[in-house]
């Protein structure tokens, strides 16, 4: 089928290449001119594990393709998706629409013959009806269907989890010739027997919120469990374990931390509640997480900031990792953005190292020292910060480490180390939910 991928950051890159690789022929188009020029010479504007390899090896073989002109790959379409961002409004919390409205009026003006509109951007209820609606006052006699197909995709497993997915959610097929279309490019997830769920648009729309407000919910639990264990004197990993052993519960999202960020659950766990409340339904739970969440990310740099001795005034403090997660470059919502300006704010001077976020936390973060590795960070600071779990800081040399430290003080926001061991070679050692 005929594929084109309105956006290519992280949902249509990564979506419009697994329909390639599917067999589909795609087209990526996104208006920003430097980030269509790094794809046209090879190189990829976001960090993904795989990614690189799997956008060359389709686009030699002449299935994917990249452009700043969607006029004629709209016109070819079959299918149309929209996947462009949904930040949060300024002012309100709400998503912010108007990307999506925008292609609905381009693909509108621009498509020929009977063309599928998929939304894969993450919106609200009834964002659909108005792109239907949008799209039908401009074209009265077009023959289209709009469909809802939210994405699931993890940053740092967003290609196994497309290709090898729990389900495929698809509202608003009841065309026939919709479902046709929406069966035949996923086919050969069909044929692996992923559950394909097929509901109405709206229930589409909230089923991708549902889901990203419950997984915050969870973290957020295990997170105040943690709270708890530091004053009753249990381990939260173990807690964890013996709830998440529970199939009703679930292992997964179960790791005490220093709060979620990333690209979905904070925009979506907002524009979820504002749009319960204005439908007169508000939704108290997933209030309550978005204001514990973000008073826990604040919060962590006071943990740090105590491990010193109360103050950091003239000190250093390394931090590792400034991700919102390892396997990825995605600086939004992490919480290292929270703890750095409060650590410089209370006096401290922070020198950080992550293996791909750097670049972008440059434009972020001012005032920090960016180190060449983990040991080049570490070197006579008086405390260091684990603050993204990534795995090759999971293995360090703890001896050499120890000896490049001022003082042997480390804050371990993501539990990486054990307890016994740290206190055993010597150091001063704070986690998260363990005695």
């Amino acid at each position: 089928m005929r594929v084109t991928m309105i956006g290519a950051g992280y949902v249509g890159l990564v979506s419009g290449v697994c329909f390639a690789d599917f067999g589909h022929d795609v087209v990526c188009v996104d208006k920003d001119e430097k980030k269509i020029a790094l794809l046209l010479d090879g190189k990829m504007p976001i960090y993904e594990p795989g990614l690189d390899e799997l956008v060359a090896q389709n686009v030699r073989e002449g299935r994917l393709s990249f452009s700043t002109d969607a006029s004629q790959a709209i016109r070819d379409a079959d299918a149309v998706f929209i996947a462009v961002g949904t930040p949060s409004r300024r002012g309100d919390g709400h998503a912010d629409l108007s990307y999506v409205f925008a292609a609905a009026e381009e693909i509108a003006d621009l498509m020929q013959g009977y063309t599928v509109v998929v939304t894969k951007s993450t919106v609200p209820v009834g964002t659909g009806d108005e792109v239907e609606n949008r799209i039908r006052a401009r074209r009265p006699d077009a023959e289209f269907a709009v469909v809802s197909n939210p994405e699931f995709l993890r940053e740092g497993a967003a290609i196994n989890d497309f290709k090898r997915p729990d389900r495929v959610v698809v509202g608003g097929a009841e065309d026939p010739r919709a479902r046709k279309v929406i069966e035949e490019l996923y086919r050969p997830l069909y044929l692996n027997e992923t559950p394909i769920v097929f509901t109405e648009r709206r229930t589409s729309e909230l089923i991708k919120y549902a889901a990203n407000a419950f997984l915050a919910m969870k973290i957020t639990f295990i997170n105040e469990m943690a709270d708890l264990c530091e004053k009753v004197g249990a381990d939260v990993q173990q807690v964890a374990r013996g709830i998440g052993l529970d199939n009703r519960i679930g292992s997964k999202f179960l790791n005490a931390g220093p709060g979620y960020g990333g690209s979905c659950f904070p925009k979506d766990t907002l524009a979820l509640v504002r749009t319960a409340q204005e439908y007169g339904a508000p939704v108290k739970l997933i209030e309550t997480t978005v204001a514990i969440n973000d008073d826990r990310k604040a919060a962590m740099a006071d943990r740090i900031i105590q491990a010193v001795g109360g103050s950091v005034k003239g000190k250093t403090i390394a931090m590792l990792g400034l991700a919102f997660k390892p396997n990825t470059d995605d600086m939004r919502d992490a919480p290292s953005l929270d703890i750095v300006p409060a650590l410089q704010k209370a006096g401290a001077r922070v020198r950080a190292f992550d293996p791909e976020s750097m670049e972008e936390a440059a434009h972020l973060l001012k005032g920090v020292e960016f180190a060449s590795g983990p040991y080049d960070c570490v070197k006579d600071a008086d405390a260091v910060a684990i603050v993204t779990e990534w795995d090759q800081f999971r293995a360090l040399d703890l001896k050499r480490m120890k000896e490049l430290l001022k003082a042997p003080v480390v804050v371990d926001l993501r539990n990486v180390y054990r307890p016994d061991e740290m206190r055993e070679r010597g150091f001063t050692y704070v986690s998260i939910g363990r005695p």
